[in-house]
């Protein structure tokens, strides 16, 4: 080693003590000392065996010292993560499938319990209904195939656990006494809107929902089970098959023989005695060959609605657990502001409707518009604005202000003043209607949307009796009023009402559209029966030759038709095409009264 002593090196790591130094100049005693970047480094094979004197020469080699590392620099590398690339490099990891939205996973039921034989006995029912009953048309039969239908669910839930609430019977029996409809009218479009409001009870009637978001999928809710009924059927019955094989057979064979029975002795005794045979034939449907694909389509219907029905009373989705979550609250008064601006356009339309009510109509008359015209002008738009204001309030409830009881009392006086506000609106929409009954008659349409605007007022009634009382029940009361609307609307023949007015419009004006007759159904005829001649004849000539040429039997034919043939026979027409001719009943003019 040499005696210079070495230079300091700019980059030095720490090192174990140095040796002593060999300089001939007097050192004072080493002392222990920590590393130092003036030492030069050494090995402990540098070292003496006693430690007094110098060791052996250093290798040729020897080595080298670690590199010192800046703070900044040790910082950034341990902050950094290193990067490695391999190669080649490694397959990408497959991508997971994403899971189904929360909402679907919040409203998705219970896996539902096995099908029991009970249930799929009174499925099987109701699809053997269908094909032999509903293949003639809609009548008594509609409510025949449904009552199996409904055993089909009320078994499903009873052995899920289910029990009736008092909303459940509600909507079980409005909607059994909706299919009532078609049993007691013969007009198609009051039994569709039975039809279709009574499937929405069934539906409710099985889901049992009470919040918008429940009421509203919930009455159509039945349809998303369509699939998964028949496949809980089909699980069902390979798992009851499997576990009792042995006690199926005999039931089979049991069940062919009585029909074998049946077909033979039934057949028999028919030859044998007409009225037997009569009666036989008045009962049983009559099924063709040529009828097999429609008697086969509606098999299928009944037997997956009835399934369908089943596994929704068993396990029915929670449609309540959907959250609909409240828009921002707005201040008091950017929400009161464009509402109170609408109360006051309100007010001023009504109060000039109450001027023209009082003494106006003569100048409006005389000035712009003639009677029929001013009637039939405003009714469409205030059935628009009814329905604007629903959405109106809806939309403020959202926003509304919900500080306190300051903006409780806010939104209830704002709100409730434009409901009492459009109930006015409303009795004006009304009122214009009976005008133009009084001008022109009374038709289907003007009837169906005179119902829908009083069905309208009677909703803003319940909203603003939910402003006092709560609105936890408003979601219910709102869907129940729509179905005891449609009913009313089914029990009081629309049709028949059609035909009285305008019979009595006609003892008092002499005017009749007996062209308009033609196109009623069969409900309309003990009004029009009252009718002198050759008006009745020529009012009742198409109507008539309609109930000839059909032949239903009798549990696909209503009250009506039974009533109105039973009228044509005991009074047959007397039709004279000249006088039918002259009132618009043949060719293609429509007579001296036309509306347009």
């Amino acid at each position: 080693m040499s005696d210079t002593p070495s230079r300091p090196s700019k980059q030095s790591a720490p090192s174990t003590p140095s040796a002593p130094s060999t300089s001939s100049t007097p050192s004072p005693p080493s002392t222990p000392s920590t590393p130092s970047a003036s030492s030069a480094p050494s090995t402990p094979s540098e070292q003496s065996d006693d430690g007094s004197g110098p060791g052996p020469a250093p290798q040729d080699i020897a080595p080298q010292p670690p590199a010192t590392i800046s703070y900044r620099e040790q910082h950034s590398r341990a902050t950094q993560p290193q990067r490695h690339h391999p190669w080649p490099p490694p397959p990408a990891a497959p991508r997971q499938p994403a899971g189904p939205p929360k909402w679907l996973t919040d409203v998705r039921p219970e896996p539902p319990v096995g099908i029991r034989p009970a249930t799929f006995v009174a499925a099987l029912a109701t699809a053997l209904l269908s094909a032999l009953l509903l293949g003639d048309g809609l009548g008594l039969n509609l409510l025949v195939v449904a009552v199996p239908a409904a055993l089909a669910a009320y078994f499903a839930a009873q052995a899920a656990g289910r029990r009736p609430r008092p909303w459940t019977l509600v909507w079980a029996v409005g909607g059994l006494a909706l299919l009532a409809i078609p049993a007691l009218r013969d007009a198609g479009w009051p039994t569709f809107l039975a039809c279709i409001s009574a499937l929405a009870l069934g539906s409710l009637a099985l889901h049992g929902n009470r919040t918008w978001a429940g009421v509203l999928a919930g009455s159509l809710g039945i349809f998303g089970s369509l699939g998964p009924g028949t496949a809980w059927a089909w699980r069902g019955l390979r798992e009851r098959a499997e576990a009792s094989r042995g006690r199926w057979a005999p039931m089979v064979r049991t069940t062919l023989v009585a029909v074998v029975l049946l077909i033979v002795f039934g057949a028999l005794f028919a030859s044998a005695d007409a009225a037997f045979a009569d009666l036989l034939g008045g009962l049983s449907p009559d099924v063709s060959v040529a009828d097999g694909p429609w008697r086969t389509f509606l098999f299928a219907v009944g037997l997956l609605g009835a399934l369908a029905a089943a596994r929704t009373a068993a396990a029915p989705m929670r449609w309540d657990r959907l959250k609909i979550r409240p828009g921002r609250a707005r201040g008091r008064a950017e929400w009161a502001l464009p509402l109170v601006v609408l109360n006051l356009l309100f007010a001023a339309f009504i109060a000039v409707q109450l001027a023209v009510l009082f003494g106006g109509y003569d100048k409006v008359l005389s000035e712009r518009l003639s009677y029929a015209e001013y009637a039939r002008q405003g009714f469409w738009q205030l059935l628009w604005a009814t329905l604007l204001i629903l959405l109106v309030i809806a939309l403020a409830l959202r926003f509304a202000p919900r500080g306190g009881g300051r903006d409780r009392a806010l939104v209830r006086s704002v709100l409730g003043t434009l409901c009492v506000l459009t109930l006015v609106v409303v009795a004006s929409a009304l009122r214009r209607m009976d005008l133009y009954v009084d001008a022109y008659g009374l038709t289907r349409l003007r009837i169906s949307v005179a119902a829908v605007e009083l069905w309208l007022g009677l909703v803003i009634v319940l909203i603003m009796a939910a402003g006092v009382l709560g609105s936890r029940w408003l979601p219910r009361a709102v869907a129940a009023s729509a179905a005891a609307a449609v009913l009313a609307f089914g029990l009081i023949s629309p049709d028949g009402l059609v035909a009285q007015q305008n019979v009595a419009r006609h003892g008092s004006t002499e005017k009749l559209d007996v062209h308009y007759f033609q196109d009623l159904s069969a409900d309309a005829v003990p009004a029009l029966d009252t009718l002198p001649e050759p008006q009745r004849s020529c009012a009742l000539v198409g109507i008539a030759s309609r109930l000839e040429d059909r032949n239903e039997p009798w549990y696909a034919t209503s009250l009506g038709v039974v009533r109105a043939r039973e009228i044509l026979e005991d009074r047959p027409l007397k039709v004279d095409e000249t006088e039918c001719r002259k009132l618009g009943t043949y060719g293609d003019q429509r007579g001296f009264y036309d509306e347009y």
